[in-house]
């Protein structure tokens, strides 16, 4: 009950303290979305320092593995301990692992310490999105999508710039030193400012839960990492994986079942429109994802693009979802309603992932970028919508494993699908390579099927036009299967069942109604 009447208090006795809590969680998730961003603009620089190219993935995947393992975790914390404290305590590892990583002196200390910042990582975003849930009402919700979504474009079109030009001016180490006084910000204004109910529950952490979970979700990463890479996803190492991981999973439900205070609450899980948005959200990863990854390639092997501003070439898509987002925040803080988004956005994914999918060399870059456009429009309707719509299926109490389990299906989705639209993406371009390019062509792709400007630049006149028809279809490959897994995004929105958003309606009769229909949602 305390936290009901947080909810519903907070924001009318304090509106000012309540902006500036907002500042300081957008801050906080600017940090944990922008430092790979830097980091990946950072990392020949990093290795021409430190050595260690053979390691050079792992100081992604680490941060990565650490990030996702933790995530739920993290989520469960908050709700039993109270989230202030919690969310606190992921900001200072975050920027321990930050200054450790700074002070790397070879590559292996860097892999480690970068495990430690993505254990703080993980407790960043779901710290933001389990606040906001406490702090705001969902009807009120909306109004602050285009803030999370303004913050998530900021990062991606910016993020390579800002590494690049502390990489140039300032050095690598500063690419990670930066997170310490924006952290510091953070962590003071929500020290200050913040007010929510302490909690200090008598359950036990449940350890075994949370140890299978973790050995599950690597394994999961480590396959999406390494398969079609490392190792070849029919390898004996990568069939070891997918069955500890299975394996993993299998026991940890089976384990919830039976815990007394369950990592991830299978209940939650009962509420239908959660179970739906989990899954909108985990096709919403995948695609997003792979996007960011193949649409800079695309316009930079076959458009001529430059590589040095690389974030802004996503700026037709980044900006659709900026303003899509914000529509939608208004519409639904407005009106209550929200199914509309979740089927249009799914709709849109579909049909601008096909769009893209058509690309060829003869494509402009207007209308690659309109393509981009209509997959940003998806994007937009989805990406705060899930999150709303999952917080809403819950009781207050779930509130963090809600907000943590929905943010961990994103994650766990975009890994998948950079990992698949990858593979598909590297096995179309060496097929085409080796018809078009003959054995240079092959020779030239062997090693990996994405060429960087000053590799393309070596390249004689006919074997670069082989390999820009490659990447056409490759990326053909990888768009078109993204938009067959759209298409569950798609379906799963049509099953959504509109249930009122908690908080003030515009008439008391529409208020009891929206505060008694989420309980009854979740039961």
């Amino acid at each position: 009950m305390a936290d009901t009447k947080t909810v519903e208090t907070e924001p009318d006795e304090q509106p000012r303290s309540v902006r500036v809590v907002l500042l300081a969680l957008m801050i906080a998730m600017m940090l944990a979305m922008l430092d790979n961003m830097i980091i990946g603009t950072a990392m020949p620089t990093i290795v021409g320092d430190l050595g260690g190219l053979e390691h050079l993935a792992w100081v992604v995947t680490a941060y990565t593995l650490a990030t996702a393992a933790s995530t739920p975790i993290w989520g469960k914390l908050g709700d039993m301990y109270g989230r202030k404290n919690v969310f606190m305590t992921s900001i200072v590892l975050f920027l321990i692992g930050s200054a450790l990583s700074g002070m790397a002196q070879n590559m292996g200390e860097l892999i480690g310490f970068r495990a430690v910042q993505g254990l703080g990582a993980g407790g960043l975003m779901v710290g933001v999105m389990a606040i906001i849930g406490d702090l705001i009402p969902p009807r009120e919700r909306g109004k602050y999508q285009g803030m999370m979504a303004a913050v998530m474009a900021l990062a991606m079109i910016g993020g390579p710039l800002v590494g690049g030009t502390i990489t140039d001016n300032w050095g690598w180490r500063w690419s990670f030193y930066i997170n310490l006084p924006l952290g510091a910000v953070a962590l003071a204004l929500v020290g200050a400012v913040l007010h929510l109910p302490k909690k200090r529950s008598q359950a036990r952490i449940d350890y075994l839960g949370a140890a299978l979970l973790t050995v599950g979700i690597t394994s999961i990463v480590l396959v999406t990492t390494w398969g079609g890479t490392e190792y070849a996803w029919t390898s004996t190492r990568i069939m070891e994986l997918i069955a500890l991981g299975v394996a993993s999973l299998v026991g940890f439900v089976f384990w919830q079942t039976k815990a007394v205070e369950p990592i991830v609450p299978l209940h939650i899980f009962r509420s239908r429109n959660f179970t739906l948005m989990s899954l909108i959200g985990f096709v919403t990863g995948f695609v997003m994802f792979g996007a960011t990854l193949f649409l800079p390639l695309y316009q930079q092997s076959v458009q001529g693009a430059s590589a040095t501003n690389s974030g802004l070439l996503l700026l037709p898509m980044l900006g659709a979802m900026l303003v899509t987002s914000m529509v939608a925040g208004r519409v639904t803080t407005n009106t209550g309603r929200y199914y509309v988004f979740p089927v249009a956005g799914g709709a849109l994914m579909v049909v601008g992932l096909y769009l893209l999918s058509t690309m060829d060399t003869g494509t402009s870059r207007v209308t690659s970028g309109l393509f981009m456009a209509v997959v940003g429009l998806g994007m937009g309707c989805l990406m705060q919508i899930t999150m709303l719509v999952a917080q809403n299926s819950v009781e207050m109490k779930d509130m963090g494993v809600a907000s943590s389990s929905t943010t961990l299906f994103r994650t766990l989705g975009s890994s998948f699908g950079v990992a698949i639209m990858g593979a598909l993406f590297n096995n179309r371009v060496q097929d085409v390579m080796a018809e078009r390019g003959g054995a240079l062509g092959s020779k030239v792709t062997e090693q990996s099927a994405q060429l960087d400007a000053k590799g393309l630049e070596k390249l004689p006149e006919a074997v670069r036009e082989a390999y820009q028809h490659a990447v056409s279809a490759g990326t053909h490959s990888a768009f078109l299967l993204g938009a067959v897994v759209a298409v569950a995004a798609l379906v799963a929105a049509v099953f959504v069942k509109e249930v009122p958003l908690k908080g003030a309606g515009p008439t008391a009769s529409e208020e009891n109604a929206d505060a008694k229909a989420p309980v009854a949602e979740a039961v």
